[in-house]
Order: structure tokens, then sequence, then C-alpha cells
């Protein structure tokens, strides 16, 4: 095991001074040695302070269940890059830039993400000028030049009822040479409203980072509160926890199979899964009052239990929505006409997945079997383990069959979880956040890990807080799935990953 790495457990705390902090040289070849064992990059950030930086990275291992994390200081405005030897960094380096004003030296694609200000006044990557206004998109994107090339632009502004970004397609005819993606648009400044947190409203923020998000992100920020201040949820908690979080994966997993059915003109399917996607959700309101399950949540346990009526009723309706939307996509695969548009389309090998680090159903549709649940298990799934859905060929047809699986993997788990639910409190007290710590929660959102980072000070408050949403992981994985895809097949493709922007803009 490599000695710069201090390794750590999902949702457990350590004393800040414990993280090793190793010199630039040693970060950096730290950092190439473990992703070359199979290692990944969770997180990779930087926090300014006065004239240095500390930059933390988070590695996830392969198997094992550990995680291992390690700190440098840059003490000036310039950091070597490693996104051309170790792709998974190219998008943390930037990040990093933008937010901490540091040029990434041998970075091959230097750009801003979310086209904002640094944290450092007067300090900026690409030495624009304290009173420029920053326009997002507005940059120079890649571009390949020739005879019949033509480029396509695409948004922000989206023909239909969704979040704004900017596309930019190289093509020749209808061939996509190269996909270019620019977003930044949905910024919020999220990260920014938790310094010398917690306060009042943290949470509902946290639970509108994504919104169809609202379990995934609520559950890694109790988890953070809870290890922090050493508070155990209830056993009946976890398990409420669980069945929120499954009802969440279902409800979207249910509406993108839909939506891919609509996409290639399939109807009955793209109907049957709009509404079932509503039972989902009025299961979630059905224990709640809010059909994005916000509310539910607390540090320390949920707002709510479930007697043995509800449960009843729950029941019934997930045994209804199984045989429903069990009828509904057999009428996807059982037609000779939608197969031939998913299969071979948009296709991502295992190779460049793993490359990028890519998560959730997008990575499991290439073969990497990843999945927070199992391989870094919190709450219910210490206990009642599900089984990893992969597929193996990488394209849309493989990340429907992944979703559909999962799907009935997430009946089974509800429906189990609802049978056997523990008696008892549904929450605990929440004690005292611990000062000086540092602490990882992970969970299994339904577009896969999601990572919060949090390093209190020596009141226990907030120092810091860093989130990474699975799309961030994921949007360049789109981008690879459009290389020599016809551009009509874009809608399709982009349903098969449905990436958050907002999630990724924070």
């Amino acid at each position: 095991m490599n000695e710069s790495l201090r390794l750590i457990y999902n949702g457990r705390a350590v004393a800040c001074s414990d993280i090793p902090c190793c010199d630039q040289d040693r970060f950096l070849q730290t950092i190439l040695d473990m992703t070359g064992r199979g290692w990944r990059v969770s997180s990779y950030c930087g926090f300014p302070a006065d004239e240095a930086t500390t930059l933390y990275c988070l590695l996830a291992s392969p198997g094992d269940g550990v995680l291992g994390i390690m700190q440098t200081v840059c003490n000036g405005t310039e950091f070597p890059s490693l996104a051309v030897q170790c792709p998974q960094l190219q998008l943390f380096e930037r990040e990093i830039a933008e937010q901490c004003g540091i040029r990434f030296v041998g970075h091959p694609w230097f750009k801003p993400v979310r086209f904002v200000r640094s944290a450092v006044s007067g300090r900026d990557a690409w030495d624009r000028p304290d009173g420029q206004p920053l326009q997002v998109g507005v940059m120079e994107y890649y571009r390949v030049e020739g005879e019949e090339i033509h480029e396509v632009a695409v948004g922000p502004v989206h023909a239909g009822v969704i979040e704004p970004g900017h596309f930019r397609f190289q093509c020749h005819g209808e061939q996509v040479f190269h996909l270019e993606i620019s977003l930044g648009y949905q910024h919020r400044g999220i990260e920014q409203l938790l310094a010398n947190g917690p306060h009042p409203q943290t949470l509902r923020q946290m639970e509108a980072i994504a919104g169809d998000t609202s379990i995934g992100h609520g559950l890694a920020y109790c988890m953070v509160l809870e290890s922090l201040s050493k508070t155990r949820p209830p056993a009946a908690a976890h398990a409420v926890r669980g069945i929120a979080l499954e009802l969440e994966r279902l409800a979207n997993h249910s509406g993108d199979l839909g939506a891919i059915a609509g996409d290639v003109g399939y109807l009955p399917t793209s109907s049957f899964c709009g509404r079932i996607r509503g039972d989902f959700l009025n299961m979630s309101a059905f224990i709640c009052g809010s059909r994005f399950g916000r509310g539910l949540l607390k540090p320390g346990g949920t707002v709510f239990g479930l007697d043995q009526a509800q449960r009843e009723e729950l029941q019934k309706r997930l045994a209804t929505a199984r045989l429903e939307l069990t009828s509904a996509i057999e009428l996807l695969w059982s037609t000779p006409s939608v197969m031939s548009r998913l299969e071979g389309t948009g296709v991502v090998s295992p190779e460049t997945a793993s490359e990028l680090g890519l998560v959730g159903p997008a990575a499991r549709a290439c073969g990497l079997k990843r999945d927070v649940r199992s391989d870094y298990p919190f709450g219910i799934y210490r206990m009642a383990q599900v089984p990893i859905i992969t597929a193996h060929h990488g394209d849309v047809c493989s990340r429907s069959t992944v979703r559909w699986q999962e799907c009935q993997k997430s009946l089974d788990f509800c429906v189990e979880q609802l049978r056997q639910l523990p008696s008892g409190a549904h929450a605990a007290d929440l004690g005292t956040l611990q000062p000086d710590q540092l602490v990882v929660a992970l969970t299994e959102g339904w577009r896969g890990e999601i990572c919060h980072l949090a390093i209190t000070g020596p009141d226990g408050r907030f120092k810091q807080y860093k989130v990474c949403d699975p799309s961030f992981h994921n949007w360049q994985g789109l981008a690879m799935a459009l290389r020599n895809e016809q551009i009509s097949d874009f809608p399709l493709c982009n349903k098969s990953f449905n990436l958050s922007y907002c999630g990724f803009d924070l």
C-alpha cells in the first residue's frame, strides 16, 4: 500500500491531522501509481487560503471497500497537469483552476468549466481582467476543418423543457467526428452557500443540488453530519432511507426507458412508462408528502416512519407497478425495429469508460462493476445487498438493459424491506459536530456515485465542503458515445445517459 494515502471508509470521519501532506512530486506520482493499479479518482479538489492552495485527492479502490485520501500544498499559481496520463483528471483540474486561480501546466484542453471568478481575488488561471464580465459558453471550441466539414451548434436554449447546455458537433454529413459540451448556465454557488455551515437551510439546498436526486444528495449530507457527530440512526431509518433511494431510482429509470422508447418513435412503451414513473413518484409522496422525497430525510434518521397500513399499501402499489412496468418494457424488447435502433448505437468501450472514470449505469453498461451500494456499503446496504447489474456492449441497448434490470432489483429490495421493516424509532438526536475532522460520504444515486467531502474547522462548522455529482464523471462519456455516430442519434444517446445539468453546475 502507498504510504502517501490515509485509508478511510465511507461515512467515517478522521482527524485532519491524520491526512498525509505530500510534496507535489509524490502527490502526483501516487495518483499515477494508484490509477495504474485500478484505483479511480472519486474527487480531486482545491481549497485556497491566503497565498497557498491545499489540494485533496480522494481515490477509490477497485474492490475492497477502502478509500484513500492525501493532500498537498500549491504555493504558487501553477501546478503540473496529469490530464494526458490520467484522462479522468482533466475536468477536475479545470474545475480547480477556475475555483482557485491555478494554471495547470500541460493540460491539453485548458478551459473554464462554469465560467465563474476564482475564490481568490485578482487571481485568474486565464489572466482575465477583474472588470471583464464572464459569459457562459463564450470560449474557443475544438474545430475540425476540411472540405465538406460543417459545425452544428445546439443550445443553450433547448427545444424541450429541460435544463440549458451548449453542444458543438463537428460533422461530415451526418457523421459526428467530435462533440464538445459546454455547461455552466445553471451555476448557483451551492458550495459557497455551505461555508461555515451547517445552516438551517442546508439540507433543503442539498436536496436541490439535482432535483431528481433529492434522496441521493440529501442522504450523503445526512451521513456527513452523522459521522461528524458520531450519531447512529436507528435501523428503521436506514430501511426507510433505502426504500426512498430505490423509489428514486425506479422513477427515473422508468421515465428514461419511456423517453428512449419515445426517441425511436415507439409510443406504447413511451406512454406507459411516463405514467408508471408518476406512480413511483406518488409512492414517495405517500411516504413524506413530496413526489421527489423532499422533507423525508433529516440528520439522525427520517422525519417520517411507516406504520403497518402504509407498508401494506406500498407493497400493493409496488406489485401493480411491477406488472405494468414489466409489460411495458417487454413490448420494447420484443419489437425488432426498436432493438435495431438501440443495438450498436452510442458505443463506449470498456477501456474508454475506465480511462474517463465513468460511474453508475453508464459504467456498468460497459462491463465495469462499480456500485457504491456493494463497493462501499452504507446504511441499510451494509445488511441487505443489491446485486450489481452489468452489460458488455456499452451501447444504448446495454444502458437500457442495465436500467431495466436495476428496476427489478430495486423492486425486490423495496418489497423485502417493507416486509421486514424494523420496529422502533426512526430518528436519533444529532450530537455536536467534532472539530478539525474530514469525512467522505458516498451514496449510489440513480445516475451513479455521489461524493460529499467535508472538513470542519476548530468550531466544528464546515471549513470546506465539496460535492461531486455522478454527472461530473459522465458528461465526457456522452461526448465519446457520439464519435462516428449519426448526429440524428444524439437525442437517443443523450436520453440513455440522462445527465444532470444543475448537478454538474452546482
